[in-house]
């Protein structure tokens, strides 16, 4: 399912399996993370953890679609959609929440108002 969704994206960058980042990760249009990350993540585009990817980080996106594993703070100003392989261990910020039966979520959510949706695509 998740090739399915990076295929349906723009241009997707794509972070496979065994890759390893650590930093300030910055980026336009998509990128998908089979891999693993720590660090900060800070996008106006969509962010895809797939079903093997693991992500230690603060994220600031657009979408964020999660099948495999973050664990830090999320915000998104479009929306967060948690696929059934997903696991987020961390609060959550979004405009709208997508949460598929079998996730792991331990944290909490908070929905955003317009206002705080202005302010968040302004800080990125």
């Amino acid at each position: 399912m998740i090739k399915k969704i990076a295929s349906e994206q723009e241009e997707s960058t794509v972070f496979e399996d065994g890759t390893h980042f650590y930093g300030l990760l910055e980026f336009e249009r998509s990128l998908q993370i089979n891999g693993y990350f720590e660090g900060e993540i800070r996008s106006k585009g969509t962010l895809i953890i797939g079903e093997k990817g693991k992500v230690k980080a603060n994220i600031k996106v657009g979408t964020l679609i999660a099948g495999g594993e973050v664990i830090g703070n999320v915000e998104a100003f479009q929306k967060i959609e948690m696929l059934n392989s997903g696991k987020i261990i961390g609060n959550i910020r979004t405009a709208k929440l997508l949460i598929a039966e079998g996730v792991i979520f331990d944290g909490n959510c908070e929905m955003l108002t317009q206002e705080e949706i202005n302010e968040l695509k302004q800080s990125l």
